[in-house]
């Protein structure tokens, strides 16, 4: 592959990773690679997201991957690992292991239980368990030899080392003990099966997990079509999404999804967005209107104009976001890559005391040996790589899905401590379509005059007011002459010359800036101010003509939001640079008892620094221009996009179709994703905590430590998975409509749950039989009397 001369950011597809150390492993060899910034991998997505400070060919960087003992390459849209495609080699190697692994580790327990043997020959019996065990040792535990190897290599041994180090030791001594034809002494075929089955079925159930959490990139995805059909020299052609080019013209019939992002140039539809926005309701789009690719159109048959493909468009865009949440590492993560570098070493040291412990103060060296493997086996920190990832990727996988862009994971983070939300009323309270609902002309001036003017002098402005006004005067069938020496005075106004003539437009303040005595107009302006209007005073040739008067529409939704945020137990703020009457007039409709009015986009950055000061943890709300300043200084910056416009890059949220009523259904998710974060490393860890000094007491069974290492890792991926049956109380919570099917998390996770009690069983009745059998339980008098095995 080509050196990535332009690229600043690589992501790589890396596979071998077993744990938590293996992560540590592949980034500490990535950012040894010169030029590479950092390096950040994901252990559930099995992907590294590497950003360049120079360009680094891919090759190096995948060479330095394979170094440290693992396999990488360049991460595309169409050769994404699929876990399904793992889980079903792993379910392969499982179901063929089992076929000896089950008969092993049940003669095996007959044998060292109950003293039973077949045909009554121990000689035998032994030869054929230590046949049974063999391909299971060699065969299903390749995997973890391998592992154990390349990591050993690397001098940073991971949990395949423990798999290997305690089913070996387990293994080996019992196949001494056949070899030596020492019949009388205790043999552990059982454990080195029956662990090398238990971590085995974890693995399985891991990687159908991950593709349960991973669900989000795929979906999206999937929604573009492979084809599209071109309008060429007045012919239609079908070909391949990536032969499209800006600039093509596109037929999509009804029922198609649209191919590219594009702008409607014939025919007129409803199209459904719901994939991008979560918006469930679908939207009108006429000719000049803006489709986005991978939505749907429902109804007639439009032609669209390509404007952005392959890359570029917005739901590419779209998918590069969400992985670089999904593949960003929570704070607390830190703490766990700490943990992590050090527990397998401490670990393996802890096994060696437990082994001399027992041999040298107790004098029992195989009941060290068994409490050392238990040690060893237990103590994988699988679940600890997965607690935070996983969660990450259903969370931010989940908000995807609801139209909410979550940047990264340090965000989840912040979103607990949220003490206010400061929400700017225009674009965000408001539709941000202002239109002109009053005209009052003053003197001689008559309403038409008075609108061309303002609108010419307007036209040059892209500020929303200035659109109102000029397609105000448009709508009115007026023509509207062209405008010189035009100047916009920040966030107050406009003058320009107008045949021959100096026409200003702005806020009384600009007018009173100026000098102008408005005082005469007061009472006018206040009782369109009272009514909610923005006002725009009209002077040309130094003398005031008349009014505007702008009035922009409250969302439906605005009050629900701010209520929803209240409920989450925050103080809501809004700013305006409108006029207080009005912004009184919109607080008071949205039930907001706190604003500021007047205030500049540099008023608004002092405003959220004057709160910080006092200790607060604020989040800003706006659309993502003049707002730009305050969402960056904000605690938790929240930008509201169109359905094309995906990338805003100032805000820590993104939530598409400018929806406020998401905001508080977004925080409400970061905070139930840190909480599932949470929850997953305080299992992690208490499970290590429990499970290790009782393991090194000699208190379990290496059997069943691998099967609570197994379940330990099932249950923080049950966890994590948990996250996406909760998507329509977040919304419901938030005063949203949610549409999606609901999945039943017991449903989800019914393999894994039937399987591990299978297992378990598998186990346990063996168990309880031969010990039944052994202790005469079964008036079986004599039995094995003077039998006692290792589990005994």
């Amino acid at each position: 592959m080509a050196a990535s001369s332009e690229e600043k950011a690589v992501t790589l597809s890396v596979t071998g990773m077993t744990c938590a150390s293996c992560v540590r492993r592949v980034e500490r060899a990535l950012s040894r690679v010169e030029g590479v910034e950092t390096a950040s991998v994901n252990f559930a997505a099995e992907t590294a997201r590497v950003t360049l400070g120079a360009p680094v060919p891919v090759e190096a960087l995948i060479q330095a991957v394979e170094k440290a003992g693992y396999h990488a390459r360049p991460l595309t849209d169409r050769e994404r690992p699929n876990p399904a495609e793992q889980a079903r080699g792993t379910l392969i190697q499982l179901i063929a292991a089992s076929v000896f692994a089950v008969p092993a580790v049940i003669l095996a327990m007959a044998m060292d239980i109950a003293g039973l043997h077949l045909f009554g020959e121990p000689n035998l019996h032994a030869w054929v368990v230590l046949a049974l065990a063999t391909p299971v040792q060699f065969g299903l535990g390749w995997r973890f030899y391998r592992g154990a190897w390349a990591s050993l290599r690397q001098g940073n041994p991971n949990m395949d080392v423990l798999v290997a180090l305690g089913t070996s030791v387990a293994y080996g001594y019992s196949a001494w003990v056949v070899v030596s034809g020492r019949h009388d002494t205790h043999m552990y075929f059982d454990v080195s099966a029956a662990v090398l089955l238990f971590i085995s079925m974890g693995k399985y159930f891991e990687e159908t997990s991950k593709g349960a959490a991973s669900q989000a990139i795929r979906a999206l995805l999937a929604q573009a079509p492979e084809t599209a059909t071109v309008l060429r020299d007045g012919a239609e052609m079908e070909v391949p999404l990536d032969a499209v080019q800006v600039g093509d013209r596109l037929l999509v019939r009804p029922g198609q999804r649209i191919p590219v992002d594009g702008v409607v140039v014939d025919g007129f539809s409803a199209v459904d967005e719901s994939m991008l926005t979560g918006e469930s309701v679908p939207v009108e789009r006429k000719p000049g209107d803006r489709v986005i690719g991978g939505t749907i159109n429902q109804h007639g048959a439009i032609t669209i104009e390509a404007t952005a493909v392959g890359a570029d468009a917005a739901l590419q865009r779209l998918v590069r976001l969400v992985e670089e949440a999904q593949g960003s590492k929570a704070p607390v993560q830190r703490l766990v890559d700490q943990v992590a570098a050090v527990f397998v070493p401490v670990v393996i040291l802890l096994a060696a005391i437990t082994f001399f412990g027992w041999g040298l103060f107790a004098g029992d060296w195989q009941q060290g040996m068994t409490a050392a493997v238990a040690v060893l086996v237990v103590a994988c920190p699988c679940a600890l790589g997965l607690a935070t990832p996983t969660a990450i990727m259903v969370g931010t996988g989940l908000g995807a899905s609801r139209g909410i862009l979550i940047r990264n994971a340090a965000v989840l983070e912040r979103t607990r401590k949220l003490d206010v939300v400061v929400l700017d009323k225009t674009g965000t309270l408001t539709e941000g379509r202002p239109q002109v609902s009053d005209v009052v002309p003053l003197g001689e001036m008559n309403q038409d005059d008075l609108l061309r003017l303002a609108a010419a002098a307007e036209s040059p402005s892209e500020h929303p007011l200035s659109r109102a006004v000029v397609d105000a005067a448009i709508e009115a069938g007026l023509e509207v002459p062209p405008a010189t020496r035009f100047e916009a005075l920040t966030a107050r106004g406009v003058q320009a010359m107008v045949d021959g003539r100096l026409v200003q437009v702005g806020s009384p303040a600009m007018f009173a800036e100026l000098g102008y005595k408005i005082g005469p107009l007061e009472p006018r302006i206040g009782e369109l101010e009272a009514a909610g209007r923005t006002v725009a005073v009209v002077a040309v040739d130094g003398t005031v003509v008349g009014l505007l008067g702008l009035f922009d529409e409250v969302k439906p939704n605005a009050r629900r939001a701010v209520e929803a945020l209240r409920r989450l137990g925050l103080r809501v703020v809004m700013l305006t640079g409108d006029n207080a009457r009005a912004a009184a007039a919109v607080a008071a409709r949205v039930g907001i008892t706190e604003y500021r009015a007047g205030v500049r986009p540099e008023e608004k950055l002092a405003f959220v620094r004057e709160l910080q000061a006092q200790g607060l943890t604020v989040a800003m709300a706006g659309d993502g221009i003049n707002d730009a300043p305050a969402l960056a200084q904000a605690d938790v910056g929240i930008a509201l996009s169109t359905g094309t416009d995906v990338a805003i890059e100032t805000g820590d949220i993104t939530l598409l179709h400018g929806d406020v009523a998401k905001i508080a259904e977004a925080i409400a998710l970061s905070r139930e994703t840190l909480t599932t974060i949470r929850q997953n490393l305080v299992w992690a860890f208490g499970y290590n905590v429990v499970a290790l000094p009782v393991a090194a007491l000699g208190l379990l069974n290496p059997v069943f430590a691998g099967a609570a290492m197994a379940l330990s890792s099932v249950s923080v991926m049950a966890n994590s998975l948990r996250l996406r049956t909760k998507g329509r109380a977040l919304a419901r919570a938030a005063g949203n409509p949610y549409t999606a099917p609901v999945e039943n998390v017991l449903q989800a996770n019914r393999g894994p749950a039937i399987a591990m009690a299978l297992a378990f069983v598998l186990l346990v009745v063996p168990l309880l039989v031969f010990t039944g059998i052994d202790r005469g339980w079964f008036g079986n008098e004599g039995g094995a009397a003077d039998h006692t095995g290792p589990h005994g």
